[in-house]
């Protein structure tokens, strides 16, 4: 089974606890900036919070809030190898400040580039020493005389939101200084070219950085004001150039960081329904992003929350598809694994509060409880050194069939004969832990995953596994196919449905990685206690 790269009915007798309401971890993150991460957070009482993806920083995932409510976890913002990425010239400019070098003469196409920290922090100080001598000769003056004065007032309005941020520490002004200087660069570079949309999405990108560098009570200027200018930057950008998608993606971001701000109010709304759209846009232009497709189902999650409540059950759904189409493209990608499992928390709360639709084939609250309790099991075996994942893993282990992971029905042919005739086959109980796959003898309900049994049965170790997917074959019993490709050949199963076969899927696919990764003791753990 090919994994992702390195980086990376009952319950147990129970009824799940609606007391405690996990949270899924938080969304936001642009394609150039890092993930913010709270230094910490109090122990969640009772919900799981999502887990966003960062901006275009490291992957740090932020802590649940007071209460635990299952949160999707935001992806961060990465940007293409051509486009410069703030943040590493914000880290090198905190490490390099006593480097010195000549300030290259800016060329008509350099707005696009990315200037190293010796240029930038040459520059600064060449630009501080002009200042000093003659404010009217540096290069980044606006005057009245200019060519392009209408170019002029916009880039001075934008200027005048950089200048005023501080930075809320040394760190925080030192980042900040480069990012000042960054800025008129590309200024600069747009007054001579205003089509030069690298320039544009490159300054939308410092905008969005200066906007996460405001002093948590500063007031003056806002983080709203920073990231609506470089909304409109991001705007201009894409205008131009239709197929960036990375400025599509950061946008997106920056979208959502103002929704936040607004509560679940109208505008918010509105802002979330934006933010989703471009998100698609992204997914759209660059269907291979993981990262997009997690942001894109934390929106849906927010928006979710905020729409009328015919609205919600299907846009419920479609987040849970975002996440999932992630998980499938990095089967390690433990963020997305997360935020899916506190959406599922969410939907399982909804369906118990509202009587479901009474529909037998629909899945049951106690069943998306399970379900929900696996993939936040999985994000903690792959990393458990994450608080948010071990305090909403505490909430939800009891709605585990423990000690199995996942406990289910699949419909089997008889063991060793895979085309027998569909009357042959047999719907039975099925076992995962972290082992493998175990089929459950009639009669023998409690034996456990070694299948000590006189009587054969379907047992596919871990260790065996090459791949796993649905699949259509008119040789199978009417249901949802199921291959688990082995070393010693395929095994064909059939699931009630296609959506508890997504589960299985999911399921198989995450013992699977966790295993791949050297992680099988601590989901054992799990289990077992």
């Amino acid at each position: 089974m090919s994994t992702a790269p390195e980086e990376p009915q009952s319950q147990n007798g129970l009824e799940p606890d609606l007391t405690t309401n996990p949270k899924p971890e938080s969304e936001s993150e642009p394609v150039a900036q890092p993930e913010a991460v709270p230094e910490s957070v109090p122990e969640p009482e009772a919900k799981l919070e999502p887990v966003p993806e960062p901006k275009a920083k490291p992957e740090p995932v932020p802590e649940p809030e007071a209460k635990p409510v299952l949160q999707p976890e935001p992806e961060a913002v990465v940007t293409d190898g051509a486009d410069p990425k703030v943040e590493e010239v914000v880290e090198a400019a905190i490490q390099s400040n006593n480097q010195t070098s000549a300030h290259p003469e800016l060329k008509k196409d350099e707005g696009s580039r990315t200037f190293t920290m010796r240029e930038l922090l040459g520059g600064l100080k060449n630009d501080q020493s002009n200042d000093v001598a003659n404010d009217s000769s540096s290069p980044y003056s606006y005057s009245e005389e200019s060519p392009q004065e209408q170019h002029s007032e916009q880039n001075n309005a934008a200027m005048e939101l950089i200048n005023s941020v501080t930075g809320a520490d040394d760190d925080g002004r030192s980042r900040q200084r480069v990012l000042t200087f960054a800025a008129k660069r590309y200024a600069s570079a747009i007054e001579r070219n205003p089509d030069d949309y690298d320039a544009l999405y490159n300054w939308a990108l410092v905008l969005q950085e200066s906007a996460d560098n405001v002093s948590p009570d500063s007031t003056s200027p806002s983080k709203d004001a920073l990231l609506e200018e470089a909304c409109k930057k991001y705007d201009e950008a894409t205008h131009l150039c239709p197929t960036l998608h990375d400025a599509f993606y950061n946008w997106a971001i920056a979208i959502s960081d103002r929704a936040k701000m607004r509560g679940r109010t109208k505008e918010a709304e509105e802002l979330w329904k934006q933010a989703t759209k471009n998100y698609e846009k992204a997914v759209l232009l660059n269907w291979n992003s993981p990262q997009a497709l997690n942001n894109w189902g934390l929106a849906l999650q927010e928006l979710s929350a905020i729409v009328p409540a015919r609205e919600k059950q299907t846009i419920v759904r479609t987040a849970i598809s975002k996440f999932r189409a992630a998980i499938q493209l990095q089967f390690d990608f433990h963020r997305a694994i997360y935020n899916l499992g506190t959406v599922l928390y969410g939907l399982a709360e909804d369906t118990l509060r509202t009587g479901g639709s009474g529909n037998p084939k629909e899945v049951s609250p106690n069943e998306l409880y399970s379900q929900s309790a696996i993939y936040i099991a999985a994000a903690h075996a792959l990393k458990p050194n994450y608080n948010v994942y071990s305090s909403a893993l505490r909430l939800v282990r009891s709605m585990l069939p423990l000690p199995y992971l996942k406990v289910g029905y699949l419909t089997a042919p008889p063991v060793g004969k895979s085309i027998a005739p569909h009357s042959d086959w047999k719907r039975s109980q099925f076992v995962l832990n972290n082992e493998g796959l175990q089929q459950v003898n009639k009669g023998e309900q409690k034996q456990s995953i070694s299948g000590r049994s006189g009587e054969a049965a379907i047992k596919v170790d871990v260790p065996d596994i090459v791949s796993v997917s649905s699949c259509g074959d008119l040789t199978l019993p009417p249901g949802a196919g199921l291959c688990i490709d082995t070393i010693h050949g395929p095994v064909y199963l059939v699931a009630d449905s296609w959506e508890f076969l997504d589960g299985w899927l999911d399921a198989i696919r995450l013992v699977y990685t966790i295993y791949a990764r050297g992680k099988s003791e601590v989901l054992a753990g799990i289990t077992t206690g």
